[in-house]
């Protein structure tokens, strides 16, 4: 099953070895997952300082220096270095705690002088990075002691049989010499179930080590993930400047690709047809024999019709005259033309509050046109179904048009993104347009069938008439 929604775009901002089972209780202790975790947890303190200090310089420098205006642009850059802090713990993060976060947008200079000052000062990637630095440094004291104690004392405890003995000598209060670890002035742990009973606790704590590491490298894949990754903003403006892009080169590659059916086939035959009339025409002049001059008349007139029906069909790939009447007529007018048996169901609700905008028209009536012609020219299908119907969408209260196309061919459909090539890209297309108008694209097409595609726009009615 393939899904192209910004979902999943926003969730596949952090990938990470999450889907990776876990060591168990009685090997975590020797697993490399935990060591790697502790390698962290030491890097991070080392770290932690220097990091504290940058970000508490970078707040007071930028309130201090803030009277100065120009000032501000050594603070925006102090803001920007923050940026660089944020790859290093991510890199951190992508090698010993198998988190991949993706990389922020980088930093784009805009013009003028205020704008180029507000957008270094107030860079959002940077102070994040910063709140990051911040909010980790207990973190990392914390986390580090907490773990290195437990570790050692667990494996202390584990060993004292083993180096008690080389303890210097105590008296209790009764004056007797023990050799040994004492808890207050007449507990000393130098009898054998005195030594298993802490042998037994540093066990214990040893294989607890673990998932106390475990539980602070948690706590630091949060904040990374959600300090040092993209926010969910930055990436629906990617994905729109994205798709914006990929409109275009798609609307520029559908003029050329009108212009040069105009060119060779209409163009050819137009001038095909004024040949044949000129011709007619010197022959009738010359006093030349009727009956030919009326063939030649009946070839133009034949070629006419013939290039009026390619104007027809390319007018037709423009804007098809049926959506005139409604989506729901073009898409009936659509099946009764398909080469399939089409099955077209529209509930009324979609068009009962009026006719939607042109353009979400065109995008729902050419995604049906295109998943139908898939179905008949690679699926192997015996009839497609359409359903068009108004949901409430998701995340919000407003209404949408979905439309679900299910053929029973072969299946094994999937989006290839575009080659250069031209070929097996019509889905990867359609994915391109729908999300441009901010919309979703669903393909669940398993081998051997059946494939269902679900497309859903939001809903935007016409202010006039159509």
């Amino acid at each position: 099953m393939t899904t192209m929604t910004v979902d999943r775009l926003t969730a596949g901002a952090v990938q990470g070895g999450a889907a990776r089972p876990g060591p168990h209780f009685l090997t975590a202790p020797f697993s490399g997952r935990t060591w790697r975790e502790q390698g962290y947890l030491t890097l991070v303190l080392l770290l932690a300082p220097f990091a504290f200090t940058y970000t508490i310089f970078a707040v007071s420098f930028t309130v201090g220096i803030a009277v100065t205006v120009v000032g501000l642009f050594v603070a925006g850059a102090v803001v920007l270095g923050g940026r660089g802090w944020g790859a290093v713990y991510r890199g951190l993060a992508r090698d010993l705690l198998d988190l991949d976060v993706a990389v922020p947008a980088p930093y784009v200079r805009t013009r003028g002088f205020w704008r180029t000052l507000g957008s270094l000062v107030g860079d959002a990637t940077g102070w994040r990075a910063l709140l990051f630095m911040l909010v980790t440094f207990p973190l990392a004291i914390l986390a580090f002691v907490t773990s290195v104690t437990i570790l050692f004392t667990g494996l202390g405890a584990l060993t004292y049989g083993i180096w008690f003995r080389y303890l210097p000598t105590q008296a209790d209060s009764a004056g007797t010499l023990h050799r040994g670890a004492s808890f207050g002035t007449d507990y000393f742990i130098d009898t054998p179930p005195r030594i298993l009973v802490a042998a037994l606790a540093g066990l214990v704590l040893f294989f607890c080590w673990p998932w106390i590491t475990r539980m602070f490298a948690l706590l630091f894949r949060v904040l990374t993930a959600g300090l040092l990754s993209p926010t969910r903003a930055s990436l629906r403006v990617a994905e729109l400047e994205r798709s914006r892009t990929g409109t275009v080169d798609d609307a520029d590659a559908r003029l050329r690709s009108i212009e040069r059916d105009l060119h060779d086939g209409t163009q050819a035959r137009l001038v095909a047809v004024a040949m044949q009339l000129g011709e007619a025409r010197e022959h009738l002049a010359e006093g030349g024999d009727v009956t030919q001059a009326a063939e030649l008349v009946d070839t133009a007139h034949a070629s006419t019709k013939e290039a009026l029906t390619e104007l027809r069909e390319l007018a037709r790939g423009i804007h098809p005259p049926a959506l005139d009447s409604g989506l729901g007529v073009a898409l009936e007018t659509l099946a009764a033309r398909s080469a399939l048996p089409v099955t077209v169901d529209v509930d009324p609700s979609v068009e009962a509050d009026g006719r939607l905008v042109p353009a979400l028209e065109s995008i729902a009536y050419f995604s049906v046109a295109e998943l139908v012609t898939n179905a008949a020219k690679h699926a192997r299908a015996s009839g497609v179904y359409v359903l068009v119907e108004s949901v409430e969408r998701a995340g919000g209260p407003d209404a949408a048009l979905r439309i679900r196309v299910r053929d029973d061919g072969r299946g094994g459909a999937e989006v290839v993104a575009p080659d250069g090539s031209g070929q097996r890209s019509g889905l990867a297309g359609l994915a391109e347009r729908v999300r441009s108008v901010d919309g979703t694209f669903d393909l669940s097409s398993p081998v051997g069938g059946p494939t269902v595609v679900t497309v859903t726009l939001p809903t935007a009615r016409a202010t006039g008439p159509a």
